[in-house]
């Protein structure tokens, strides 16, 4: 039998990267991490949990940026972790937007948290997912992932820890 992970899954604007500025970052020029970001992100991995970001990136069906900008900023972002100790395992993008196309996997959707709880074998008692949104607490209860609604922009380590879900 496969051992089950321990998966923490991650909305990116307004939990990882300030947006309090710009609706749209894609490019590493624009992105600033919110406080707490890059220690809760290492406490995690120290901690042996695997790491999803999960993103509604709607700018790429309206024609803002391309897949391939998100996929650049996502490089350097997961770069920039790395260098603090942090790995992020998986970034999953709904690169769509209800004007522009349908789709199945844009939060409030459940999908990416379900295709992220699968692809890692994760434990759900031991997983959860971190929003700052009421259509992100809607895609962690539909895909019944223990979900936890930050303050948007806030200091993402002191939130988790008042979670009660860094020690």
């Amino acid at each position: 039998m496969m051992t089950k992970n321990k998966l923490a899954i991650f909305d990116r604007d307004g939990v990882i990267d300030d947006n309090s500025k710009l609706y749209y970052i894609y490019k590493k020029e624009d992105f600033i991490f919110n406080p707490g970001v890059k220690e809760a992100m290492a406490y995690f991995t120290k901690n042996n949990y695997k790491i999803a970001i999960v993103s509604n990136q709607s700018g790429i069906a309206k024609g803002i940026y391309t897949l391939e900008d998100i996929e650049n900023l996502h490089n350097w972002m997961n770069e920039e972790l790395k260098n603090f100790g942090a790995i992020v395992n998986k970034i999953y993008v709904c690169p769509h937007h209800p004007n522009f196309s349908n789709c199945l996997c844009r939060k409030p959707s459940p999908l990416m948290l379900e295709k992220a709880m699968a692809e890692f074998n994760a434990d759900f008692e031991s997983s959860f997912f971190v929003g700052d949104s009421d259509s992100d607490v809607e895609a962690g209860t539909k895909a019944g992932i223990k979900t936890f609604k930050v303050k948007h922009n806030g200091n993402l380590y002191n939130q988790l820890l008042n979670f009660g879900l860094i020690q």
